[in-house]
């Protein structure tokens, strides 16, 4: 007897109901695949190797920043690096916030999708935002899971004494959802402060600082005689904004104001707090260097900038609220169109992000100079993967390698009796404390850094953004803190950031006052001036030292010109200034000889551009040709100009002189 005329009605039962399973199965995965997409890189990588101690509280609140969706992402990276180019026609003519958000920025329809998915969703909008990058909302875990399909667990964190949350699996969202990113899903990673204290130090060095004391620490116009000796300029008008993840006392600040003196009590120091903090700095236990980060960053930009208008110290903390929104506050940055001049000196808790990256470009396209300290690790290691590879999202090293901010290593300065700089060599501590410097794995080489002629010999990459840009000292800084704290030999990379922060906001300064545009995403300029013959006029080349460290024993050591431990070097004063915000040219005609051949101009040009000497001989007809072109170097040049150019006899004519 066959099997089919045994049970003929269940054979043909089981039959087609595999085959409706089949069916069913594939009709399930197809509408999945149409019609929901995954956002990467929101599990972090050690999760895949941790077992899970339990599920995350279902009642437990979090806070999360949703990134929306650029309506042209490649229109407004486009826009950003004509506006940055000295080369583009477009180059320095910004945007307003309006004009942003207009041409580039999420759609009004998109941004009430998104509002109206998290409210289905059981979301509780808290703050909406006017260019629509982003859409804060809190909601209970199992709302969040429910929302974005994913399920939150703890662990045990690999190398810190606490838990930690994340999903174990990438969130998805329905496919038309323009939805790009979302802060807030874990808390593996903390915003990382980079200052790094006198314990660590090898040895005490007095390098000709006249801190408080008598211990040769670098104070107050200690910078300034450095990196613009003789400048009139203080950054009046001008405002430096800062990231912070924690708070400040205010006390500290106007008494280090105070013994520095030079106006910078005058100084508004503002705090403006998000995500629910209130200000207060957490206790030493919780982490012994965050407030000490603040009070440092804030103190650096005022000795650079002893003028400034206001410094804006925007804040979150995880200690007091969980929040680890970095784009809260860079968004909150963009939004303020009085705030020229950024600096962040902590290493952010979570890794490239199409938002970050959009908000950045956002700064260049309306003006903004954002300076990042690369951090105090030393040398990266290469790959995404590596001990410390800069792009590796569970190491919590970004942004220090976006292409889209200026990246600022370190270097420890020695000033003379007279408070001149009299040498400068790569910050490094050694036990793996030194300036990072390295190539990134995610960013390709942006086309201004190309310019850098051998970077494979420089131990760089001509097809990925090197690190870093620029560098500021980093060593040896007097620092008041901790309520009332005096405190010696600090060092890190966050120091030099809020340097340059503080020296552009005096090159601003000098653009205002000749009613020009600001200096905007100075990296295209910098990599220009940094490739000219001339560069030592800008930059003080930094040619001794290195990053290299135990797990990076021959990576990097400094050299000629450009390299990956101080970038194109530190700034050179009023040169620099002048290179990046020219003052007027004022050109003298000498006596003119009774019957000589030649007549001679001259004028101070200015360091690191060209000036082109044209002449013509009518106004009215014919154009202007050129005579020759000069480099400047911030000397008096002279230019004999013979009268043969206007004729075989004439004596007339009209002469100009053109920078750029």
């Amino acid at each position: 007897m066959s099997p089919t005329t045994r049970h003929p009605a269940r054979g043909n039962w089981l039959f087609i109901f595999g085959w409706l399973t089949v069916i069913l199965v594939c009709g399930i995965s197809s509408v999945l695949g149409a019609s929901f997409k995954e956002l990467s890189d929101h599990v972090p990588k050690v999760v895949a190797g941790l077992t899970a101690k339990g599920r995350y509280a279902a009642t437990n609140e979090l806070r999360l920043a949703i990134g929306v969706s650029l309506r042209d992402p490649a229109g407004l990276e486009n826009f950003a690096a004509q506006v940055s180019d000295p080369a583009s026609s477009n180059y320095r003519q910004f945007l307003t916030r309006e004009e942003l958000t207009t041409r580039f920025g999420p759609t009004a329809e998109d941004y009430a999708a998104v509002q109206a998915f998290a409210q289905t969703n059981g979301l509780t909008i808290v703050k909406t935002h006017d260019n629509r990058l982003l859409l804060d909302v809190i909601g209970s875990a199992a709302a969040v899971e429910q929302a974005f399909h994913i399920t939150l667990r703890t662990y045990q964190h690999p190398t810190e004494a606490r838990d930690f949350f994340a999903p174990d699996t990438e969130p998805t969202v329905d496919a038309a959802l323009p939805v790009a990113d979302i802060e807030g899903l874990s808390n593996f990673s903390r915003p990382r402060p980079l200052l790094v204290r006198n314990r660590v130090k090898p040895n005490i060095n007095n390098v000709g600082g006249t801190a408080p004391g008598g211990s040769g620490n670098l104070f107050g116009n200690d910078f300034r005689n450095a990196y613009a000796p003789g400048s009139t300029l203080t950054g009046a008008g001008q405002s430096v904004g800062l990231v912070e993840f924690e708070g400040y006392y205010p006390g500290d600040i106007n008494k280090y104001a105070v013994a520095a003196g030079n106006g910078r009590t005058n100084i508004i120091v503002q705090a403006v707090l998000l995500d629910g903090y209130n200000g207060t700095p957490a206790p030493a236990s919780y982490d012994g260097d965050a407030e000490g980060e603040v009070a440092l960053d804030i103190e650096m930009a005022m000795a650079m900038a002893p003028g400034l208008s206001k410094i804006i110290s925007y804040e979150i903390s995880p200690y007091n609220t969980g929040a680890t929104t970095q784009n809260d506050i860079l968004n909150a940055m963009l939004a303020n169109s009085n705030v020229l001049n950024l600096s962040c000196s902590w290493s952010f808790a979570a890794g490239p992000s199409a938002t970050t990256d959009g908000i950045f470009q956002s700064m260049a396209a309306v003006g903004q100079t954002f300076f990042n300290a690369t951090g105090d690790d030393g040398a990266f290691t290469t790959g995404a993967s590596s001990v410390n590879g800069v792009d590796n999202p569970s190491l919590g090293l970004a942004p220090s390698s976006n292409p889209y901010i200026v990246q600022v290593g370190g270097t420890t300065l020695t000033l003379n009796g007279s408070g001149a700089r009299t040498s400068e060599v790569v910050w490094n501590w050694g036990s793996g404390f030194a300036g990072c410097g390295g190539i990134s794995s995610y960013y390709t080489i942006p086309s201004w850094q190309t310019n850098v002629s051998n970077l494979a010999l420089r131990g760089g990459s001509a097809a990925y953004r090197n690190i870093p840009d620029v560098a500021a000292n980093a060593d040896d800084i007097f620092v008041i803190e901790s309520n009332g704290l005096s405190l010696f030999d600090i060092g890190g990379t966050s120091a030099a950031a809020p340097l340059w922060a503080g020296f552009m906001a005096l090159v601003n300064q000098q653009a205002a006052a000749r009613g020009e545009n600001p200096v905007g995403f100075v990296n295209p300029a910098l990599y220009l001036l940094g490739t000219q013959t001339n560069t030592a006029a800008c930059f003080y080349d930094i040619t001794s030292g290195n990053n290299t460290w135990s797990r990076s024993p021959n990576l990097f050591y400094a050299t000629n010109g450009y390299d990956l431990c101080t970038g194109l070097g530190t700034m050179n004063g009023t040169n620099l200034i002048n290179a990046l915000a020219p003052p007027p040219l004022v050109v003298s005609l000498l006596a003119l000889p009774a019957g000589g051949a030649n007549f001679q101009l001259q004028f101070l040009s200015q360091a690191a551009r060209t000036h082109t000497v044209q002449y013509r001989t009518n106004l009215l007809v014919g154009s202007w040709l050129t005579f020759t072109n000069l480099i400047g170097n911030g000397t008096v040049k002279t230019v004999s100009v013979p009268f043969s150019l206007f004729g075989a006899s004439s004596r007339q004519g009209f002469v100009r002189i053109s920078t750029r």
